[in-house]
């Protein structure tokens, strides 16, 4: 737990991990912790002494969902929704809690807050009256979605893509697919599974789960966002159309992918008892977590789309596709390396550089040469910015890379001017 995020008369829990929470007492109680939960007596606190403090927070977490079970609003019970997938789930997290919360008190994740320390803190931080919890599930390793799911108890569960993503530790696509299916064989018979039609891997999970089946996706699904058009700052507008009824949506959030999440996003806020009108409402309203499709503009006119939180070979052909849509005449990809793709590095790290040549889009790789002859390899900020050269209203430049890379302060560089 952060002591930097404490708030006044909150309950510090010193972690062990990379580094050890117990030597950060002393900044909780400068921060006005009430208590700590520690595995040996402090001074200053009232201590909560345990013998595992993950495994103490792990059970407070199973608490505060035991309690979402005695919220009844006009005879439904509150609605625990678990999000997971190898991109998007922070974006449909942040659709699902904007879609919910005019109709149904929400409570949702910060940020990417989705492993075994950041699903207990959501439930904890959830108000006793939620209607609609809110749990992104992140997983680096077979079960660890089931383990989340085993605190959270999901009664909806939200998988949103399948992909090349931390293979490093997986080691195939099929192992990912299996990992993310946790949540929904997670499931009782009465919630319901909502999966992306428009990923194969996804929709045959169908065949996985007990509970009922939700599927979307841009044009097709049972919730479907159709006839998607982007404006000319990337923000996607189309027809939801649900069995609950449909109607026009004009998004803030950029990128034709994200009218995809916000698909999946209505299904799950109009499985959890959302009005309609409230989540077509919500997802007008949504903005995402910061550094995801963020689309700055400089006095002189050149635009910036930061999408640097993170990378994958499917995230990144999705942020090419929305550099492409961009009306500019010189469009270049700053970008770094995708990290943990093991065996799978070498081979999409080329076939990204195949996909910007394709789209007409020049490449500048920051301190790697794994894109290939098709990319221009610079050092560092500093080599970037001077590969970039002039920039003005005819240029649009996208930043993206793994968050190891850092590269959301090339954008900020960029914007400052």
């Amino acid at each position: 737990m952060d002591s930097r995020a404490l708030r006044p008369g909150q309950l510090f829990v010193a972690l062990r991990d990379e580094r050890d929470g117990h030597a950060f007492v002393a900044a909780a109680r400068s921060a006005g912790a009430a208590a700590v939960l520690v595995d040996h007596e402090v001074d200053g606190l009232p201590s909560v002494v345990v013998a595992d403090t993950a495994s103490a927070l792990t059970a407070l977490g199973a608490h505060a969902r035991d309690r979402l079970d005695g919220v009844v609003v006009d005879g439904r019970h509150a609605a625990v929704i678990g999000v997971t997938g190898s991109v998007g789930k922070t974006s449909v997290k942040d659709l699902i809690a904007s879609a919910t919360a005019p109709s149904r008190r929400t409570s949702a994740s910060l940020r990417s807050f989705n492993n075994e320390v950041g699903v207990p803190l959501t439930l904890l931080e959830a108000p006793e009256d939620t209607e609609v919890a809110v749990i992104e599930m992140g997983a680096r390793g077979r079960s660890h979605v089931a383990d989340l799911c085993t605190t959270a108890r999901p009664t909806i569960g939200v998988v949103t893509a399948v992909a090349l993503a931390h293979t490093e530790v997986f080691g195939t696509i099929e192992e990912v697919a299996r990992a993310k299916a946790e949540l929904v064989e997670s499931l009782a018979a009465e919630g319901t599974a909502v999966l992306n039609l428009g990923d194969e891997r996804v929709a045959a999970m169908a065949a996985r789960t007990v509970a009922g089946v939700l599927t979307y996706g841009i044009d097709q699904g049972d919730v479907r966002a159709e006839g998607v058009v982007l404006d000319d700052h990337l923000r996607p507008r189309f027809r939801l159309v649900s069995p609950w009824g449909g109607g026009e949506v004009a998004l803030e959030v950029r990128g034709r992918h994200n009218a995809e999440n916000a698909a999946g996003a209505a299904a799950a806020a109009l499985a959890a008892g959302a009005d309609l009108d409230g989540v077509l409402e919500g997802l007008a309203a949504a903005r995402l977590s910061p550094w995801r499709m963020e689309l700055g503009v400089t006095p002189e006119g050149l635009r910036v789309l930061n999408d640097a939180y993170n990378a994958n070979p499917t995230s990144m052909a999705a942020a090419l596709e929305a550099l492409a849509d961009l009306d500019a005449e010189h469009r270049t990809a700053v970008v770094g390396p995708m990290a943990e793709l093991g065996a799978h590095a070498e081979a999409e790290h080329r076939r990204t550089a195949e996909l910007a040549h394709r789209l007409g889009i020049r490449l500048l790789a920051v301190d790697t040469d794994q894109y290939g002859d098709l990319a221009e390899t610079v050092e560092g900020l500093e080599g970037a910015i001077a590969a970039l050269g002039p920039l003005g209203p005819d240029d649009a430049v996208l930043v993206k890379a793994s968050r190891v890379a850092g590269l959301e302060r090339l954008a900020r560089r960029l914007l400052e001017g």
